[in-house]
């Protein structure tokens, strides 16, 4: 079941007087979803007051949660129609309001050299990710997955792409659970490079923020290193994720081009006009990123609309996980770790050229 296609159970004949019906048919499911979602961020919360930081985020946690609570329990058709809501709707909704939290201001900021940088590095890593993924096997929906999750900002990214290209939801699960794990490891092991790359705080904070998956984790891998390291990752990690509206467009362009492949393979798209190829989800999340540049977003509501988008996106995940078979994960676990772990080192390999090009001291 694909993330586009997953919706069917959740859309409605169009009539006014069965608007009341549809809505009742969503709420068991997406009560479920929402329980999921509330272990989730408690679960993540006594993580972070044992350890300081969310080194497992409660995206991830939900969708293994979810996961888990399919293995025992198969949803039953009262439930159908929220799960698929939660897993598409909610998303859409949660990535359009993503947007208010983009400036276009860290772009000015970081400088024109560094900007240049980022990008290549970006479009870099989604090359070279894509064809390590094509040459391990993996189906190009899952690479494209795979690489814009590794050279953007992991799981958000991910989600964001997913419903643009059509992807299954079991790759959707797939590629964002591998890439957690690498993720974890790589905040742990990343301050090794300080001695065996020679870097300095400067040096360490941009190859953080090139490098590292989230922002929190962004954080994590930096504070200890010092102050300075923690502002020009921070940054650097901003100004690339501005790079998710974007790649995010390119692909809902490049979508109706690629070749059919399990539920995508029904019913596929003729030639579309613009407002169909590029979502409406990503239209929004361009005007609220515009409306955030020019100051009509101001921080006192960009910060609850930036929190409310991570809750939905939590929601979704555990509709995700919900719909996912586990034997699928074990099916196509080996692949996608080597495919997650070959592109992670390109992106350290591209990161500290990157670093020796800009002569960032």
């Amino acid at each position: 079941m694909s993330v586009k296609s997953i919706s069917t159970a959740a859309a409605g004949a169009g009539k006014p007087g069965a608007a009341s019906g549809r809505i009742a048919s969503l709420v068991p499911g997406i009560l479920v979803c929402l329980a999921v979602t509330v272990v989730a961020l408690a679960v993540q919360a006594l993580e972070e007051r044992a350890t300081g930081h969310p080194y497992v985020e409660a995206l991830v946690i939900a969708i293994l949660l979810g996961i888990a609570l399919r293995t025992l329990w198969s949803p039953g058709e009262r439930f159908r129609a929220g799960i698929a809501f939660s897993a598409k709707q909610v998303l859409e909704l949660a990535v359009t309001l993503l947007g208010a939290s983009i400036s276009l201001g860290a772009i000015v900021a970081s400088g024109t050299s560094l900007l240049v940088g980022i990008v290549a590095t970006v479009v870099l890593a989604i090359v070279a990710s894509y064809a390590i993924c094509r040459l391990l096997g993996l189906p190009p929906r899952m690479a494209i997955l795979v690489a814009c999750g590794n050279a953007i900002c992991g799981n958000s990214a991910i989600a964001a792409v997913a419903p643009v290209i059509g992807a299954d939801s079991k790759d959707v699960v797939a590629a964002i659970a591998f890439t957690a794990v690498l993720g974890v490891l790589m905040v742990l092991g990343l301050p090794l490079f300080i001695p065996l790359a020679g870097l300095s705080e400067h040096q360490y904070g941009t190859l953080a923020g090139l490098t590292v998956y989230a922002v929190p984790q962004v954080l994590a891998a930096t504070v200890p290193v010092g102050i300075l390291a923690t502002q020009v990752g921070t940054l650097v990690k901003l100004v690339r994720v501005l790079m998710l509206g974007p790649v995010v467009v390119a692909f809902s362009f490049i979508a109706p081009h690629l070749p059919a492949e399990g539920a995508s393979a029904k019913g596929r798209p003729g030639r579309l006009g613009f407002f169909k190829i590029v979502p409406w989800f990503i239209l929004g999340f361009l005007a609220l990123a515009t409306l955030r540049s020019v100051g009509l977003v101001p921080d006192a509501a960009s910060q609850p609309v930036t929190r409310l988008a991570g809750l939905l996106t939590v929601v979704s995940m555990a509709a995700l996980g919900l719909g996912v078979d586990v034997r699928v994960l074990a099916r196509v676990g080996g692949r996608v770790t080597l495919a997650v772990t070959g592109s992670l080192v390109v992106l350290l390999l591209v990161s500290l050229s990157l670093i020796w090009v800009l002569r960032i001291a």
